[in-house]
């Protein structure tokens, strides 16, 4: 089928020589292929992600003046719009899990060592593909088809022993959650520190807590102002991303114009370990799991995997990032900036850079597996946005106390999974 990544773009062929190993596993398995969506330009998210130069842009099925979601939203208003059972969507933050929220639909965000990225066009740390359907069961029942090792993936080796012993559909027919410890992401839910835009979202979300713990979960709640991982948070982050978070935090950490210290960083952050010194914190309060993952300088990811797609891909007449914005039409619309700015910038570099992304990832995941540990979780609630779905056309909803627009992108891009249900 026509595989353009949403771009307007002068393929000498359109259409791939092969299908994604995700792609063939699901019509080996019997899955009808009917169409490629729209979607967001190349990935892009934000007022971007809503239009395409191939495609046109794109509205909510429900309120067609409001946003489907980016970048996937051709995948969400596909299944929403009854166009198809289930769609497929990639998602790096919220591309799958945005347009299933946006829409009702269930989305699942499975995690990156899990599934494929083989055929994608972006194929780096955070990025996967996952089905939006309309109902837990088919989300599980595409999942089945095509987890697991890709030979062709390295990242799937992880996945070798990791799938349970009878396929992920059998479990979805529980009626009772007995047993079950949901702990609840209040670091997300807390209405002190956002707004009223953000309110109903999460009235919304604390009835379906009461509904799961009606259904026999034990719910482990820190309480309105709370935050479930705050502990293991302020003792793993300041340690486990040392320089990233030094660097965040020059008054605690002092260097010279040189860089180097000019007081010893290991004894302030053995201080913090043992509770002798508070931990350093921002304006907007101390790291938490609202702004775990950000920092560093890495580089490079765009133009990589980009080439790497394009080259795998074997097209005489699009063969590198530079082909895709100089060998290309692009919308003209200040409403909607397109993507040639971000795709020229990115072609600028020159070398390859993302350990910071591995060391948040590592971060987040200690903190994380160190609070379900504590706290005997077997799985954690919060909202997958506190936002309306946005006007198309007008402001976005600022960002407050590190809600970027009502997203919530931490956890589940940092080497976790994450689905989103109708609330």
């Amino acid at each position: 089928m026509r595989t353009t990544a949403g771009g307007d773009a002068f393929y000498a062929n359109d259409r791939p020589p092969r299908d994604a190993t995700f792609v063939k596993r699901l019509r080996d398995a019997g899955a009808i292929l009917i169409a490629k969506s729209n979607m967001g330009e190349y990935a892009a998210g934000g007022v971007t992600g809503t239009r395409s130069s191939w495609g046109g842009t794109m509205c909510n099925d429900y309120d067609t003046e409001r946003s489907p979601g980016a970048s996937s939203g051709g995948s969400g208003m596909a299944t929403a719009a009854n166009f198809v059972t289930c769609a497929i969507g990639e998602e790096s933050g919220t591309s799958v899990r945005e347009p299933s929220k946006n829409n009702s639909e269930v989305g699942m965000a499975p995690t990156r060592e899990l599934v494929s990225a083989n055929g994608m066009f972006q194929r780096g740390l955070v990025t996967r593909v996952g089905p939006i359907c309309r109902t837990v069961e088919d989300v599980a029942k595409i999942l089945d088809v095509y987890a697991g090792f890709d030979t062709n993936d390295e990242w799937t080796a992880f996945s070798i022993n990791r799938k349970p012993d009878r396929p992920y559909y059998t479990f979805t027919h529980r009626t009772r959650l007995d047993g079950v410890r949901i702990g609840v992401v209040r670091e997300y839910m807390d209405k002190a520190l956002f707004t009223v835009a953000d309110d109903e979202t999460i009235d919304i979300v604390d009835k379906a807590i009461d509904d799961l713990r009606q259904l026999g979960a034990t719910i482990v709640d820190p309480g309105e102002h709370g935050a479930l991982c705050q502990k293991e948070v302020d003792r793993i982050v300041p340690e486990w991303r040392d320089s990233l978070y030094i660097q965040t935090f020059p008054d605690v950490f002092p260097v010279n114009s040189a860089g180097a210290p000019t007081a010893d960083h290991i004894t302030t952050l053995l201080n913090m370990y043992f509770g002798n010194t508070p931990v350093a914190h921002t304006s907007t309060g101390s790291p938490s799991l609202r702004n775990l993952g950000g920092g560093g300088n890495d580089v490079g990811d765009t133009r990589y995997f980009t080439n790497l797609y394009l080259q795998d891909r074997g097209d005489p007449q699009s063969a590198t990032l530079t082909d895709l914005y100089t060998k290309a039409n692009f919308w003209n619309d200040p409403a909607f900036p397109n993507k040639v700015s971000s795709l020229t910038t990115a072609d600028q570099d020159r070398t390859l850079v993302e350990a910071a992304s591995l060391q948040n990832r590592f971060a987040t995941q200690t903190a994380v597996f160190q609070c379900f540990a504590d706290n005997k979780l077997d799985a954690v609630v919060y909202p997958t946005g506190n936002i309306p779905p946005s006007i198309l056309t007008s402001p976005r909803e600022p960002t407050v106390n590190d809600r970027s627009s009502g997203l919530w992108t931490n956890i589940n891009s940092r080497g976790f999974p994450a689905m989103t249900v109708p609330a």
